[in-house]
């Protein structure tokens, strides 16, 4: 296993005091390991869990040609091209049902939607199409075509094929999927466990008195919401003080309990002196300087020796820069230990309202609400002032706006790039 300094030598243009988003992301991907244990749950408890196996066909589905709906089975031969077909009507196919018998030339079947189709007969006409007689069907031309309105077997899945691969986070149709194929239970990774905690001498958790100077700890609470929406299991140690032995507890507990510990605090310029000296016995940290904002002050560990205890993730104090950091760069990695295949997140263009004014040499998230204007386009204004302590502009906002490193000032209209918080926060 690698060290951190082994890690930052294989990066070139590694430099901890003015670090890039991507090297930073970089930097933490070759870091993290996913979890090895494995677990077998019923479908139903799997959603959001993560695959652990391929899921192979052991069918094909649908399991034979069957009608896509309530209509006709007809022979495609049978249709006459520039004018309606007169067809016998030989029976009913209905679902769950095979029909018996053969079915003479110059016949058809009436059938519902998934029955069997009739041996010889390969397309459906739609009910609404025809004009029944007595024991009689007639057919106008050209209302269908040869093989219209028939599913194949094996159309979704062919017996052998892969139906999900490892890696996926399940959703609500892989469950039906899963049960389709007749699976009760299905492998998935164990849980990832996160354990996180607020630093700080002038912080109260809610419900305590607040002194003067004091403020209460929200960065707990936005980490809790964020990390519940990644499935882990999470233990909160609350708000621990600035004393070493207190923060050394703290590590401790949470190394020993958790695969990934997130803190908030302590990691700027002149905060960082007891988490360097306590990770020089208990682990191994970086502190890094990154080219963002918000969230330029960022602490990467680990936390134990040999391969064993947990990664550390030491985000800034600030209530957004917390935020912003954990979405740049915590997420993806708790997901990559989660064993999940990881998806850039998708980004929106969007025509900025207004002028944003922007340094070449750094990345800005600078929050947004995103809104459809007059001719139909997206549309982003910034929600004011973009300070990282200010954290009602982050739940005014509903995405991100993404100035990328090397952009620089935006114009009134141009297009920017913009995380949607929808299904992310």
């Amino acid at each position: 296993m690698q060290t951190l300094q082994e890690i930052a030598s294989c990066l070139s243009g590694y430099d901890p005091n003015a670090l890039p988003v991507e090297k930073a992301q970089a930097f933490i991907a070759r870091l993290v390991q996913p979890v090895e244990a494995i677990e077998r749950v019923p479908i139903r408890s799997s959603l959001g869990r993560v695959l652990a196996r391929d899921v192979v066909s052991a069918l094909d589905v649908p399991a034979h040609d069957n009608s896509a709906m309530d209509g006709y089975a007809v022979r495609g031969q049978d249709l006459v091209a520039d004018q309606p077909t007169r067809l016998r009507l030989s029976g009913t196919g209905l679902a769950g049902q095979q029909y018996a018998g053969a079915v003479p030339a110059g016949s058809c079947v009436r059938i519902m939607t998934g029955a069997v189709m009739p041996e010889g007969l390969d397309t459906v006409v739609p009910q609404e199409f025809v004009t029944v007689e007595p024991m009689q069907v007639i057919v106008p031309a050209g209302v269908v075509r040869t093989g219209d309105n028939r599913r194949l077997a094996g159309e979704d899945l062919a017996r052998g094929e892969i139906a999900l691969h490892a890696g996926r986070i399940m959703r609500p149709a892989d469950l039906g999927l899963l049960a389709s194929l007749g699976h009760a239970e299905v492998p998935v990774r164990r849980r990832l466990r996160v354990a996180f905690f607020s630093t700080g001498d002038e912080l109260r958790s809610v419900g305590e008195p607040l002194d003067d100077g004091c403020v209460y700890d929200s960065n707990r609470y936005t980490l809790y919401g964020m990390l519940q929406r990644l499935g882990v299991e999470l233990l909160d140690l609350g708000v621990v003080r600035d004393e070493p032995a207190a923060l050394e507890a703290a590590f401790r507990q949470a190394a020993e309990s958790a695969d990934a510990v997130i803190t908030s605090g302590g990691v700027s310029v002149g905060e960082a002196d007891y988490t360097k000296k306590i990770m020089a016995t208990l682990g191994e940290v970086l502190f890094w300087k990154i080219a963002m904002r918000p969230g330029r002050p960022m602490a990467i560990g680990r936390i134990g020796r040999d391969g064993r205890g947990a990664i550390l993730f030491g985000l800034p104090g600030n209530p957004v820069a917390v935020m912003v950091t954990f979405y740049a760069f915590v997420r993806d990695a708790l997901l990559a230990m989660s064993g999940a295949t990881l998806e850039p997140l998708p980004m929106l263009q969007a025509a900025s309202a207004a002028a944003i004014r922007k340094k070449p040499g750094r990345t800005e998230y600078q929050r947004g609400i995103v809104s459809r204007a007059s001719d139909g386009r997206w549309q982003v204004a910034i929600t004011g002032s973009q300070g990282s302590g200010i954290l009602r502009s982050m739940s005014v906002a509903n995405g991100l706006v993404v100035l990328h490193h090397e952009q620089g000032n935006v114009g009134a209209g141009e297009s920017v790039d913009v995380i949607l918080f929808d299904g992310l926060v």
